[in-house]
């Protein structure tokens, strides 16, 4: 990271985080920490000495904090020979054999990048290019993929998997390559300082192969630029509560920190997946198209809770948030009720006011979604919604305002690699309640304001990654991770916010990201 110096940003717009107003005025910065957020103007005396950043109206905030992301998922991007320069699938394969015979003959050949457009056939013929030696090729976006019978059997999906838990073997077998990782790591993290984004809770799936040696080698060598706190996803095994204990004791670092676990319980609405308290509406014998085992979840989750772990699931459908609150209200609890970990619930796309009500008097966070909206459009998500729902139920769907209202701590994930953080593009969808095509917004009465969006994204991620003594708002003391949009977003038409980006990133006091430096 840079070196520090005395740092002075002042703006017309100034949001600390806690939810108040945005002001006129300066942020000092030394070291790794806030001094000072004055309002008012500049003194010419503090400005001597000092590297001073004259903003106008950009939107001094906190660091921004990603409560949901998949390194692993995003890495998918990255793997092997790239094979984007591919017309058709007879050029795929002859890329990847012109890499494959530069790698030691055990080695396993992945790619990446080839146009899904493409029509790539079986398993049998990308047999014809490897017969014996196990090849899986990801399309661009990482959803598509080719795959070969050798590699069917070493990693143990195939064609039909659609998601990204299948792909724990190989995702083990790529973490382990540390020449790979480690500056795949770096970048990721890059790309999401240019994004403001100063901290995330990353998911890995049970013990995270070897990379939190990665994670702990980048932190010893000052080479981190992200506030990592990771989870373990159990996926092959049950929640390893010995795995716990160790990280909790190895990783108590300023970067580096262990955050106990993450678990889906029921699946997607638009596949019926996702549980139901009333049938589908054009399936009136199915309330959940998927087994879960809830036994198993709760016993996880009671277990992890009397060690002091906390557990995000992932729940979707309104029995599926009902029961994980059942769940929760098993926890450990204080004097008020309130739940004693910070347990949280992934998204709750669709739930019932009452549960939400009982959301907030628990205190279980909600680590909603803010850019879902992003990659649907109109017609399709609202005839699904219809199809599966119905109009009355349906007014149930991404019902943030009723979760503020209750009093549930909100925070913001992207699920990366679904999407990728970008901090206006989420105002303009849950502020609007608007699709990326505009028009008529989805129930607007649903919606949430650009503070309480922001708020989400700052102090509450900081709340949810128990950092919020030192970061998640613009406080003395606390230290200066901080993320600057170019514009005042709170002032310009919301419809044209998605124009804003982050000029401006600080992370422990340090510049890891500007704009100026970057240009042309």
């Amino acid at each position: 990271m840079a070196e520090h110096t005395q740092i002075v940003l002042r703006s017309n717009c100034i949001f600390d985080g806690t939810g108040a107003e945005p002001f006129s005025g300066y942020v000092v910065i030394r070291d790794e920490r806030i001094l000072q957020v004055v309002q008012g103007d500049l003194p010419s005396e503090l400005a001597d000495g000092s590297t001073v950043y004259e903003l106008g109206n950009r939107t001094i905030c906190p660091g921004f904090a990603d409560a949901h992301t998949f390194f692993t998922g995003w890495a998918l991007n990255y793997l092997g020979v790239d094979l984007s320069p591919a017309t058709d699938s007879s050029q795929i394969g002859q890329i990847a054999l012109t890499y494959a015979n530069s790698l030691p003959p055990e080695k396993p050949v992945w790619g990446h990048g080839w146009d899904p457009t493409i029509v790539t056939g079986g398993p049998q013929n990308l047999d014809r290019v490897f017969p014996d030696r196990p090849a899986v090729l990801f399309a661009a976006g990482a959803e598509t993929f080719w795959i070969n019978s050798a590699a069917i059997q070493r990693y143990g999906f195939d064609n039909s998997a659609d998601c990204n838990e299948v792909f724990w073997r190989l995702m083990e077998e790529f973490l382990a390559d540390h020449a790979f990782s480690k500056p795949l790591f770096q970048h990721y993290m890059q790309m999401l300082n240019r994004r403001g984004v100063t901290s995330v809770k990353e998911i890995g799936y049970d013990t995270f192969s070897t990379f939190p040696e990665v994670l702990e080698q980048l932190e010893r060598d000052n080479a981190m630029t992200l506030r990592v706190h990771f989870m373990s996803q159990p996926v092959k095994e049950g929640a390893n509560l010995d795995y716990a204990r160790r990280m909790r004791q190895r990783f108590q670092g300023e970067f580096v920190r262990f955050s106990g676990f993450n678990r889906m319980t029921d699946g997607s609405i638009s596949q019926m997946c996702g549980y139901l308290k009333q049938p589908y509406r054009c399936a009136p014998d199915t309330q959940c198209a998927q087994e879960i085992d809830w036994a198993l979840i709760e016993r996880e989750v009671l277990q992890a809770d009397a060690e002091g772990f906390r557990f995000s699931l992932n729940a979707q459908g309104d029995a599926a948030v009902a029961r994980v609150l059942d769940i929760y209200e098993k926890c450990c609890r204080d004097s008020r009720g309130k739940v004693c970990n910070r347990h949280a619930i992934t998204e709750a796309e669709f739930s019932d006011p009452q549960d939400l009500e009982r959301m907030g008097q628990l205190g279980v966070i909600c680590e909603f979604y803010p850019q879902i909206q992003s990659i649907a459009d109109r017609a399709g998500k609202v005839g699904m919604i219809e199809e599966k729902l119905g109009t009355e139920r349906g007014a149930g769907y991404w019902n943030r305002r009723k979760m503020a209202d209750s009093g549930v701590l909100l925070c913001c994930g992207t699920d990366l690699p679904l999407v990728i953080d970008d901090i206006p593009q989420s105002l303009y969808h849950s502020v609007t309640g608007k699709f990326p095509e505009g028009g008529e917004p989805f129930h607007p009465e649903n919606t949430l304001t650009v503070s309480e969006v922001l708020q989400a994204w700052t102090s509450g991620g900081a709340y949810d990654m128990y950092r919020e003594g030192d970061t998640g708002t613009l406080a003395p003391g606390n230290k200066a991770d901080i993320a600057v949009l170019d514009a005042n977003v709170f002032a310009m038409p919301i419809d044209e916010v998605r124009k804003a980006k982050v000029c401006l990133t600080l992370v422990n006091g340090a510049v890891v990201y500007d704009v100026w430096s970057t240009e042309g």
